[in-house]
């Protein structure tokens, strides 16, 4: 099935402790049941496989777009391990990311890598804020090229100040396409297929009900 693929990133965050179940602070300051960091993908056979998943989600969602780009500092790695899983699956796309600060020497300028030009898949690990997305989404409008939309690892589908979550808030503001290789209906789908897994799923799906989007 096309959609295989997100259950089994969930099973690979779980195996690989980048997604915990318990209580977690979130920076909103709600109690969430359960925890993401992309950035305990941290070794080379991890990141490997977590690029073959964002493959896989590119290829689903049958986006059209000509280059990637990696916002600073978590879409750096990122965006270099997704451009190789491409060209592995035969499918050979430049790939740029910018620095914080503009360098003034040697090749100068933010931005490090391909020419930013034609539609830019942004690449990074989650949503949250959208800070990251509207820089990003500035600098490359900057350079002429056009965004094509942005790619995450996993979706929370969270409420965040009003009624939209941070991912449907980037579709409003930029007129783009958001892809997850999962969201929290797919996290949600594993644990009812899961044994032994009862009171994280009765845990989740109450903050879903309680925090999340209402038309996701």
């Amino acid at each position: 099935m096309a959609t295989n693929f997100r259950q089994e990133f969930i099973r690979f965050a779980i195996d690989t402790k980048v997604l915990l179940f318990g209580e977690f602070k979130t920076k909103a300051g709600r109690l969430s049941p359960y925890f993401f960091n992309a950035g305990l993908f941290c070794d080379g056979k991890s990141l490997r496989q977590l690029a073959q998943f964002y493959a896989k989600a590119i290829a689903a969602a049958d986006v059209p777009f000509d280059m990637l780009f990696g916002p600073a500092y978590k879409g750096i790695p990122l965006v270099a391990a997704v451009a190789i899983a491409l060209a592995d699956a035969n499918h050979n796309v430049p790939f740029s990311y910018n620095r914080k600060e503009a360098k003034d020497h040697g090749e100068g300028g933010n931005v490090v890598g391909a020419p930013l030009v034609g539609r830019a898949l942004i690449v990074d690990d989650v949503i949250s804020a959208g800070t990251s997305v509207r820089e990003s989404v500035e600098l490359i409008r900057a350079s002429r090229a056009t965004p094509a939309g942005v790619l995450i690892a996993l979706d929370r589908m969270e409420r965040g100040s009003a009624e939209l979550s941070a991912t449907q808030e980037v579709v409003r503001l930029y007129g783009m396409p958001v892809i997850s290789i999962a969201t929290l209906d797919d996290l949600i789908g594993f644990l009812e297929n899961s044994r032994g897994m009862a009171p994280q799923l009765a845990a989740v799906a109450a903050y879903r009900e309680q925090y999340g989007v209402k038309n996701a």
